[in-house]
């Protein structure tokens, strides 16, 4: 059984650019005032975009980790940033996912010496369940990164057809010398070279293809591949077997290499649980399986199965319920197991929100670029920190000024967990960017804010039950 976690509660607000102020505070809960922001030393925590630009925001170390994400994902008007997160290297060397509920303050040891990535954390099985343009950018990015450093695997021919949409969404339609000069400047796949050929073959089919269908295109071609959205964990069987455990839409995976060899989808998952070493699934009783009753998997650590474990229980709650649960009450004596929980949205309310909310979008343009030039995935001019409001008030209102979009399309991917020859190019040398520009209002950070949910709203044990 999962030993006990700590169980704080902190929330903060964060506004998002351009939203009507009469929306409320929460999603869920719209007319309720946010708590205010916990006193407490101010600390800059830099962040990486998708883009491989680095932010800077200014929080105090009490607030929890919701109130930086909300931060984050009012800096780049994000509306369904539900399926993105916030991770970074802990003192373990291990990539981990900031926790919403606990402060940072526990869960950063050295803050300003810590990189948080801004990325991609669920992936559903259908990319046209993304209603926004700009999440589907967000996502065509994360892929680039993916397929860059090799952790997206595929055939030849499906590389050779994501990189020429990713050529088509930068560089626009086919002109033979423009397009074989750009694929020898910039590496989008591990041995691009003898790949060129087939590359431009399939770009030279793409006329008048704009950079969003482009993006949709990409995102339709790895989707049906097998490592889509895939982090393996490393595990062994009881005999001994090296494999690799997932987690998916669908369940827990079970990969050798990268090939994979078992699934056991959330219906015939009764339990998930660990004890130091081991992660333990349960299936429910079937007859018509050879499976045993609790499959075990011996892992390196305890606190890599509890990091496995933890995304599986956040999974299972983001794709398999409706609505986030309802906490269960505290034991009064003692309690057993982990009290991490998922707190947040899931996909169907997230879904049913964007859909039916009665705010403005804001429209989004895609363009080709041609010139090389150095750009941002954030509102431009961006300010260099970003501030959460505190206990001292909300600044007022301004006219807003217009502001622009410019966004970057080449991503280096700097995963250091990834040991990679072939990279994209470094940042300070993009050619060929796409540029997505749109009118957007200015409104400063207010302790009011429209995208906050309610940390703590589920609770988890040491397993997942009830599937």
């Amino acid at each position: 059984m999962a030993e006990p976690d700590p169980e704080p509660m902190a929330s903060g607000a964060g506004q998002r650019l351009g939203a009507p102020e009469t929306l409320g505070i929460s999603t869920l809960d719209p007319g309720h005032r946010p708590p205010a922001m916990p006193p407490g030393r101010q600390v800059t925590i830099r962040v990486r975009m998708l883009d491989d630009t680095e932010e800077l925001f200014d929080i105090s170390q009490k607030a929890s980790g919701k109130v930086l994400f909300d931060l984050v994902c009012s800096h780049m008007n994000l509306i369904e940033g539900d399926y993105f997160g916030l991770e970074f290297q802990n003192h373990q060397k291990m990539m981990v996912w900031l926790d919403h509920i606990k402060p940072i303050i526990k869960q950063l040891r050295r803050p300003k010496h810590t990189i948080l990535r801004f990325a991609v954390k669920f992936f559903p099985p259908d990319h046209a369940q993304l209603v926004e343009e700009l999440t589907r950018y967000l996502f065509a990015l994360q892929i680039k990164q993916d397929v860059s450093c090799g952790s997206l695997t595929c055939n030849d021919s499906s590389a050779a057809l994501m990189v020429s949409h990713i050529i088509q969404s930068e560089i626009g339609d086919f002109e033979e010398s423009q397009c074989r000069s750009h694929l020898l400047n910039n590496n989008y796949i591990p041995d691009q070279m003898h790949l060129i050929d087939k590359i431009m073959e399939f770009h030279s089919k793409h006329k008048g293809q704009t950079p969003a269908e482009s993006d949709y295109q990409l995102l339709e071609v790895a989707r049906r591949l097998e490592m889509y959205g895939i982090r393996l964990h490393p595990a062994k069987d009881r005999e001994g077997t090296r494999l690799s455990l997932t987690v998916a839409h669908t369940g827990v995976l079970v990969f050798q290499g990268h090939t994979k060899i078992n699934a056991f989808n959330w219906s015939k998952v009764r339990k998930l649980s660990f004890k130091r070493k081991r992660f333990l699934i349960k299936l429910r009783p079937d007859l018509n399986s050879s499976y045993q009753d609790t499959l075990e998997f011996l892992m390196a650590s305890r606190d890599c199965c509890k990091v496995f474990w933890k995304i599986c229980v956040e999974y299972h709650a983001f794709f398999r319920l409706f609505e986030e649960p309802k906490p269960k009450p505290k034991p009064v004596l003692f309690t057993r197991g982990s009290s991490f929980r998922f707190s947040g949205r899931t996909q169907k309310q997230v879904i049913d929100y964007v859909r039916e909310s009665e705010f403005k979008k804001i429209p989004f343009e895609r363009k080709h670029s041609r010139v090389q030039h150095n750009s941002r995935l954030s509102p431009l001019p961006s300010p260099r920190h970003h501030e959460v409001p505190t206990e001292c008030g909300a600044p007022g209102l301004d006219s807003p000024p217009q502001r622009h979009w410019k966004e970057s399309v080449l991503v280096s991917a700097e995963d250091p967990s990834v040991s990679r020859t072939a990279r994209a190019s470094p940042s300070h040398h993009r050619n060929g960017h796409s540029d997505r520009s749109g009118s957007v209002s200015r409104i400063q950070e207010t302790r009011g804010s429209t995208r906050q949910t309610h940390p703590g709203t589920s609770e988890y044990r040491s397993s997942i039950s009830d599937c």
